[in-house]
């Protein structure tokens, strides 16, 4: 036999199942630490699902010692001992914190709560209308744009005069004739936080909810700050305050009553603003007229010739016409509103689309302007209809 053949061995079977017995060694060792791993996970999840649950309670002072005086949710005021890892030096009173069951002791500290309510209250889809979208109120623009997007975007200006800027607005006028576009606008305009709602929201069956909900409401806005709070149809609870009345209309006052300390308390507002709209300023409490809350009215009010044309404009871009007099539809629509002009484009669409046109003619805009206003249609309005080619041809 040769040295080579002395050093060496062929393989056989017994080696090739040597090798599979190593590979399945090793494939039940690594299946063997999953099933550990699983078995650890749910061993921790029965102890969650067995341990005593927490308290939350508030936290109404630390004292010098080291200890807390908290008030649980469950019971009266407790001084109790605060964990070594649990650091209160930056708490304030009123932060929520975590007590342990059987001894009460703070073992952490929670986020502040925040209302759902008031959180979907937050616009997060700006809305896509801009100044331009708003016809025959250039005045009313300018200021909205002095008194709340200029401090907002440029506040050193006012610090270098030495004046401060209204913190509130209030947007007043018949219905129907933009104030609530006009918020929307600031908000498309603006790239601050903007919070809608509308006041009924705020008038709550539960005594204190009302007053609740507005504090939370201002707390949103100045962690979001820069902020705007649009605050739509007022009077629903910022009507005069009566001595006498029914245990409903004390919650109202009780709600008017924070908001009031809201727009010039002791907290300031900061990089807040607030607008209001209404259509009867007439009944709002004095309170809230004074300098310092809404301090700033801009009246809206019905718009005139010039300006129902630029409102005649704006909707009739999108539409398709032909030789519709803008000047003439505004001579007919006296004593019309934003709201009127829009309904009024509408409705001769649908006339055009019944008499089988895919275009709108003056005669559409006028039968459509008869049927909206109805009673406060121009008279002459009927003799410009008999003038008009009805012979229009049919879409082809």
């Amino acid at each position: 036999m040769s040295g080579v053949e002395f050093g060496s061995r062929r393989k056989g079977p017994i080696d090739d199942y040597a090798r599979y017995l190593e590979m399945r060694i090793q494939e039940l060792e690594t299946e063997v630490e999953f099933l550990r791993n699983e078995v650890n996970y749910y061993k921790k999840e029965i102890e969650k699902l067995l341990s005593t649950p927490l308290i939350e309670g508030v936290l109404l002072e630390t004292l010098p010692d080291g200890k807390a005086v908290v008030k649980s949710s469950t019971g009266p005021n407790l001084v109790v001992e605060v964990m070594g890892n649990v650091d209160l030096r930056n708490a304030r009173p009123g932060s929520r914190v975590v007590l342990n069951q059987k001894g009460s002791a703070v073992i952490g500290l929670l986020p502040s709560l925040e209302d759902p309510y008031v959180r979907a209250m937050e616009v997060i889809e700006r809305p896509n209308v801009r100044y331009s979208d708003v016809g025959g109120l250039k005045e009313q623009i300018r200021e909205l744009s002095e008194v709340v997007e200029l401090p907002l975007k440029n506040p050193g200006l006012f610090r270098e005069i030495g004046i401060e800027p209204p913190k509130g607005v209030l947007l007043y006028g018949p219905p129907g004739c933009g104030k609530t576009l006009l918020a929307k606008a600031v908000a498309g305009e603006s790239n601050a936080t903007f919070v809608s709602l509308v006041s009924s929201e705020l008038a709550q069956k539960f005594v204190g909810e009302g007053a609740r909900m507005v504090r939370e409401i201002f707390s949103f806005a100045r962690k979001k700050a820069p902020a705007i709070i649009l605050i739509d149809e007022l009077d629903a609870i910022g009507a005069k305050r009566l001595d006498v009345g029914t245990s409903g209309e004390r919650e109202i006052h009780r709600t008017l009553t924070q908001l009031l300390a809201e727009l010039d308390g002791f907290d300031p507002l900061g990089d807040v603003k607030v607008l209001a709209t209404t259509n009867r300023v007439d009944i709002l409490d004095p309170a809230l007229l004074r300098p310092g809350r809404f301090d700033r009215l801009i009246e809206v009010p019905l718009p005139n010739v010039k300006g129902r044309v630029e409102i005649f404009r704006i909707h009739t871009d999108r539409m398709k016409v032909k030789d519709v007099d803008l000047e003439e539809l505004a001579k007919l629509t006296e004593g019309a509103s934003g709201a009127d002009i829009k309904a009024i484009c509408t409705e001769a669409g649908f006339i055009a689309l019944r008499s089988n046109r895919n275009y709108v003619v003056m005669q559409d805009f006028i039968e459509a302007i008869r049927k909206t206003l109805k009673d406060r249609f121009r008279p002459y309005a009927e003799e410009v209809g008999r003038t008009q080619d009805r012979r229009i041809p049919p879409v082809v």
